[in-house]
């Protein structure tokens, strides 16, 4: 098992080195000139000079590729051309609130995805089936941007249940200020609709592929119930399937919930970048970007560990 996550660890070093260097030729290809944003857009050539020599803005571009690749060996990501903060600070505020969200989101496209795929598996053929079927289709069709205005109009406007938009006032844990319980309830379950459709798909599937097992078949003949035979005995097997698929949408949800941010103004990873993007500031968009790789790889290596963990055979691979 030590030499199997050493394995996994290892290939993940080509992997952000090649992900930084991308980051670096696109900041390179996008139009426009840094020293005048950090300068203002009525400084003199003299000021513009100091300032793209103070920031190695003056420099070749393989000279500044290597300053680049430095700070982040170091772990450093760089100081903030608008807002006058260190990234590594800018992105980690984000990174906790993409992270919260990205939690509550996957908790719940776990749970519920997992329902509905023992649901249809255990009525297969079955109203219920195709119930699960259609939901499962719908969450994945419906356009993720769309769902959070239609549940903003309905929880939020015409029923006053829940807030509009905002992060909370949620109590502190471990110093981290965590969100309002009724803040996170609307986007968490904007962002979970599509990953309880895939969990959902992918648990129904695994279930009715292990119910034809001979091991299930035993169960049956011994007297078990179908619906015994379904829980004890195949769904442990059939879970490992949905072990990968709840990880990476896990990872999928630290870097791809820029929409439901912005649409509930949560001061997330995704909306941090766009707001960075609009205002030109690259050493913002160039770390939240290796985060998201990073946090992306991290997420696959324990998915692996968990993987080879409950299915030894996986190791050798």
């Amino acid at each position: 098992m030590i030499a199997f996550a050493a394995r996994r660890v290892l290939w993940m070093i080509p992997v952000l080195w090649a992900a930084a260097t991308l980051v670096f030729i696109f900041m390179l290809l996008i139009p426009g000139d840094p020293a005048r944003l950090l300068a203002g857009e009525g400084a003199d050539p003299d000021v513009l000079s100091l300032v793209r020599e103070q920031w190695g803005l003056d420099l070749p571009w393989h000279q500044r590729y290597a300053r680049f690749m430095g700070r982040l060996a170091r772990l450093d990501l760089g100081w903030s051309y608008v807002q006058n903060l260190p990234v590594s600070s800018i992105i980690a505020d984000g990174v906790m609130r993409t992270f919260f969200l990205a939690v509550a989101a996957t908790l719940l496209a776990a749970a519920g995805g997992i329902a509905l795929g023992v649901a249809g598996a255990a009525r297969h053929g079955t109203a219920v089936d195709v119930g699960v079927r259609l939901f499962a289709t719908a969450g994945m069709s419906v356009p993720t941007f769309w769902l959070g205005l239609m549940l903003m109009l309905v929880f939020s406007s015409w029923l006053g249940w829940l807030p509009v938009s905002g992060y909370g006032n949620g109590p502190t844990l471990l110093g981290l200020k965590l969100p309002g319980p009724a803040h996170i309830v609307l986007p968490a379950v904007t962002l979970a609709i599509f990953s309880i459709g895939v969990v959902a798909r992918v648990a129904r599937a695994s279930l009715i592929e292990e119910q034809a097992q001979d091991y299930v078949r035993a169960a049956r003949s011994r007297g078990a119930s179908g619906t015994v035979a379904l829980l004890r005995h195949a769904l442990s097997n059939a879970l490992l399937p949905v072990v990968t698929v709840v990880g990476l949408n896990f990872g999928a949800l630290l870097g791809g919930a820029i929409a439901t941010e912005t649409i509930f103004n949560w001061s997330g990873l995704g909306s941090k970048m766009i707001r960075a993007l609009n205002s030109r500031d690259l050493p913002v968009l160039e770390g939240g970007v290796i985060v998201m790789t990073a946090a992306f790889l991290v997420v696959n290596l324990i998915v692996d560990l968990s993987y080879a963990y409950l299915d030894p055979r996986t190791r050798d691979s």
